[in-house]
C-alpha cells in the first residue's frame, strides 16, 4: 500500500455479548445487535476491518462491523445469508438474548476520504462495508457505487456524498459494468468484496485491463462458492 494508506494494529482482543436486536433488512440479510461490557474499548477504524465471530470453538468467521457505540456497548453485524453455511444458519435463528463472542479487528487499514473519486463495488457480502463507507465519507467526496443481488435492490444506501448508485440483478452484470466503468480522471480509490472467482476477474480488469495502481485498490475475496470461511485479498 501506498504512504496513502495507514495501517494500524489494535489489541486483540475476544469479547462475550449478547444478542439484543435482530432486524431482518431484507430476504437474505439481517442485522444483528449486540451488547457487552467488553465493549467499551472496542476499536474499528476503517469500513472494511473485520472481527472473528465465534460461531463454536471450532468455527469462526470474518465479519464487517457496520456500527458501534463504545458508551452504549453496542456493536451490530450486518449477514448476508447464504443457502447454507454455520454462519448463515447462525444469523437465521438469532434472538435476543442469546450470548456471542468475537475476537478483533487485529487491524485497520485506513483509507483517507480526500481522494479524488471513490468507486465501491461488490456483492451482498460487500454491503455492510460499503453502507457503513457511505455513511462516513464527505459531502464533497465523489463516488460510484456498482453492487448486486436482491439485497441491494432491497436496502437503503445513506449518504452525504455525491454518490452514482448502480444496482444489479447478478454477479455477472456486474462485472460487466465494471469492465464497461471509465474510471475518472486524477487519484482515486477502487475497492471490492464478493465471491473469489469474481473477485479475480476483477483484479484482472482493474488493474491489467485499466491500468489502476494497485496502492490505490482493494479487491477482496469475501467468500468462495463451495468453500466454507474464506476470505482473501487479491
Amino acid at each position: 500500500m501506498s504512504g496513502r494508506i495507514q495501517r494500524v494494529r489494535h489489541e486483540l482482543k475476544r469479547r462475550a455479548l449478547q444478542v439484543v436486536k435482530v432486524d431482518q433488512l431484507a430476504p437474505n440479510y439481517v442485522s444483528v445487535t449486540f451488547k457487552g461490557e467488553t465493549l467499551h474499548d472496542f476499536v474499528s477504524a476503517s469500513y472494511d476491518d473485520h472481527v472473528k465471530f465465534f460461531i463454536s470453538e471450532e468455527v469462526r468467521r470474518d465479519f464487517t462491523p457496520r456500527s458501534y457505540d463504545n458508551v452504549a456497548g453496542e456493536l451490530t453485524i450486518e449477514f448476508a445469508l447464504h443457502a447454507t453455511g454455520e454462519a448463515s444458519d447462525w444469523a437465521r435463528q438469532a434472538a435476543p438474548g442469546q450470548s456471542a463472542e468475537i475476537g478483533g479487528p487485529r487491524g485497520s487499514m485506513i483509507i483517507p476520504m480526500d481522494y479524488t473519486w471513490h468507486v465501491l463495488a461488490g456483492d451482498a457480502t460487500a454491503l455492510p462495508a460499503i453502507r457503513r463507507r457511505l455513511e462516513e465519507l464527505p459531502k464533497e467526496a465523489q463516488v460510484q457505487v456498482l453492487v448486486s443481488g436482491e439485497e441491494a435492490a432491497a436496502l437503503p444506501f445513506h449518504s452525504e456524498a455525491q454518490v452514482s448508485l448502480q444496482r444489479y440483478a447478478e454477479s455477472k452484470e456486474l462485472l460487466a459494468a465494471i469492465g464497461a466503468l471509465q474510471l475518472p480522471e486524477g487519484e482515486g480509490f477502487f475497492w471490492f468484496a464478493g465471491e473469489a472467482t469474481v473477485a479475480a476477474q476483477v483484479r484482472d480488469t482493474v488493474f491489467t485491463d485499466k491500468g489502476h495502481p494497485r496502492d490505490a485498490a482493494r479487491i477482496s475475496a469475501y467468500w468462495k462458492q463451495g468453500a466454507s470461511g474464506h476470505h482473501e485479498d487479491l
